[in-house]
């Protein structure tokens, strides 16, 4: 009898700071989208790492990006893409060439940066996990694990700079052992942006072919 009191003990603590642990990853994940929800535009660069050391491959690529809104436009992999808020325009200087898109058709590049800020409000459960010091920057992460069943992805790892309550990196752990990290640096807000700077202008690209 003592020892099934015991270990109902033991489970009811295990269960509470799990509770406890899921209520401060909440909350932190609160304050870092009410932080970027303040803001009218955010502007950073960023660097992507593709790793799976069992297949020996190494990918890495970099980019900037500049969000508002729904709307951004994103330089990477040698192109840009732009959303105006209705559809996708990706532009290939080395194909001269252009596409035009509608958002439900999917992105170019696997990446749309609006979502990337807000992506973690559905879809996981979460769990506090370590912290780090990263060029004395105070990083807490948070596990996100998938709460439908996803043959792709393990879990994430989110770490939030809990001074500014920003995002500063992103892991995905794979279920075939690829880990893949984006890290944000050189973030800038409230950018004085052009009014056109979302616009696409097709007189740019005289020459380009133009892909509907």
């Amino acid at each position: 009898m003592r020892k099934i009191y015991f270990l109902g003990l033991c489970l009811f603590l295990t269960f509470s700071g799990i509770a406890q642990t899921s209520e401060a990853a909440i909350k932190l994940l609160d304050e870092v989208s009410e932080t970027i929800a303040a803001y009218e535009n955010l502007s950073f660069d960023f660097s992507y790492t593709l790793e799976n050391r069992h297949e020996n491959i190494k990918q890495e690529t970099s980019g900037t990006v500049t969000v508002e809104g729904d709307r951004y436009k994103l330089m990477y992999l040698g192109a840009e893409q732009l959303f105006d808020g209705e559809k996708t325009y990706t532009v290939v200087p080395e194909n001269e060439e252009i596409t035009i898109s509608n958002p439900e058709d999917g992105e170019d590049f696997g990446i749309n940066p609006s979502e990337l800020l807000n992506f973690y409000k559905e879809g996981y459960d979460y769990q506090w996990d370590i912290k780090q010091n990263i060029f004395g920057r105070p990083i807490q992460f948070v596990k996100l694990i998938p709460s439908d069943e996803n043959k792709e992805v393990s879990y994430l790892l989110l770490g939030i700079d809990v001074l500014k309550k920003t995002i500063y990196r992103l892991i995905e752990i794979g279920s075939n052992g690829t880990r893949t990290t984006l890290t944000l640096s050189n973030q800038l807000t409230n950018v004085s942006l052009a009014q056109d700077f979302f616009k696409f202008d097709v007189s740019r690209y005289p020459d380009y072919y133009i892909n509907n």
